[in-house]
């Protein structure tokens, strides 16, 4: 019997609930445990550590539970420190503490000069305000700190994104459900739309750290690039969805020979059809039974590689799998947008590309080695 996996709550309610917990001190009633009703109308029970007088307001502290979901930010503190305003024009400000970010960017979800705190914790915020004091026009500043969100922002896309100095206190309802797939797919989506914001029509899509490497490496511009991870189909989705023109694959022919194949999420545990896919395409182009089983039976792709090119076949082989992936790629979208491939070696060699990822690249005054 399947085990039922236990849900949490996110930085949003956390930092709601230590709002709440604050107005409950300050009005003499019990602030221990908080009841709050997340944005999809869950009930929630988040218990406080603590609630303390300091010389910016009242302080809450609450420590993230984030259920069987493995949230980087599990177990850290949400300090949460709520002080009236003397001013005339009502509404709640907010500010960001140690470890939150601030927006640099446009594109995102708050503008730029903003705390990078989402308008689902906003929110939860203002609803538990208006819970408490009966309206949520009232003159506040909410400050939120996780000072463990300093270093926890290396393990997250928020330097990419434009979010400096920390985490982002995210969350859409409040709960935080252990779909930890889902939610990385969705984590990157924001990257397309910063990208858009600062007025790039094409985009470059590299599934991780070599092809980012080499492409800024190739003089392409790192504000046009966006993350895929194995998620390629969904974030080609997201682009088109996002009326993106062109998109530039440009990444490591292990990863991108699966797309050549019609394979859009490229987990290895899910799709490690590599060897199988240039074996293919090998075979096409004349290589022999003794060699396609040679190929087979390879380590790596780049291992592969070597058999493709001692049968002076590499060029053409990865020429036609580049024109395949982009093919593949637009069909997969329906001819939404177009799409052009670039496939390399772990160590930047050029092995295949085609017209469009050719354009695209010349559009971006792309120096490519010689």
């Amino acid at each position: 019997m399947a085990k039922e996996l236990r849900s949490g709550y996110t930085t949003g309610a956390c930092a709601a609930a230590g709002v709440k917990a604050a107005l409950l001190f300050a009005a003499g009633e019990s602030w221990q445990e908080i009841e709050l009703t997340a944005l999809d109308g869950t009930q929630l029970v988040i218990p406080v550590k603590a609630v303390e007088r300091t010389e910016a307001g009242l302080t809450a502290e609450v420590v993230k539970f984030s259920g069987d979901d493995p949230d980087i930010t599990n177990g850290v503190s949400v300090f949460t420190t709520v002080r009236r305003l003397e001013q005339e024009q009502p509404g709640i400000v907010f500010r960001a503490g140690e470890g939150i970010g601030t927006v640099t960017k446009p594109g995102l979800s708050v503008p730029v000069g903003e705390p990078s705190i989402n308008p689902g914790p906003r929110q939860l915020i203002r609803n538990v305000v208006a819970e408490v004091l009966g309206t949520d026009q009232v003159a506040l500043m909410v400050t939120i700190a996780i000072p463990a969100g300093v270093e926890l922002a290396r393990q997250t896309l928020n330097p990419i994104l434009g979010v400096e100095g920390g985490i982002s206190v995210i969350g859409t309802t409040g709960v935080l459900r252990p779909m930890s797939e889902e939610g990385f797919k969705n984590s990157l989506v924001p990257q397309i739309d910063v990208a858009r914001a600062a007025g790039f029509a094409d985009l470059i899509f590299v599934p991780g750290k070599i092809g980012e490497r080499i492409a800024t490496g190739w003089g392409l511009p790192p504000a046009a690039m966006v993350q895929t991870s194995n998620f390629i189909g969904f974030m080609l989705e997201a682009a088109a969805e996002r009326k993106v023109q062109r998109v530039l694959l440009f990444g490591h022919i292990g990863k991108l020979s699966k797309v050549a194949a019609g394979v859009f999420y490229t987990h290895n545990r899910i799709a490690d059809g590599r060897l199988e896919t240039l074996a293919a395409y090998g075979a096409a182009e004349g290589l022999p039974q003794a060699e396609v089983c040679k190929l087979l039976a390879a380590t790596t792709t780049e291992d592969a590689l070597v058999v493709l090119q001692q049968a002076g076949l590499q060029e053409k082989v990865c020429q036609r799998l580049a024109e395949r992936a982009s093919l593949r790629a637009e069909r997969y979208l329906f001819q939404k947008l177009k799409v052009g491939t670039v496939m390399v070696t772990l160590a930047g060699e050029l092995l295949g590309m085609d017209a469009t990822a050719r354009e695209i690249g010349e559009g971006f005054g792309w120096k490519m080695p010689q």
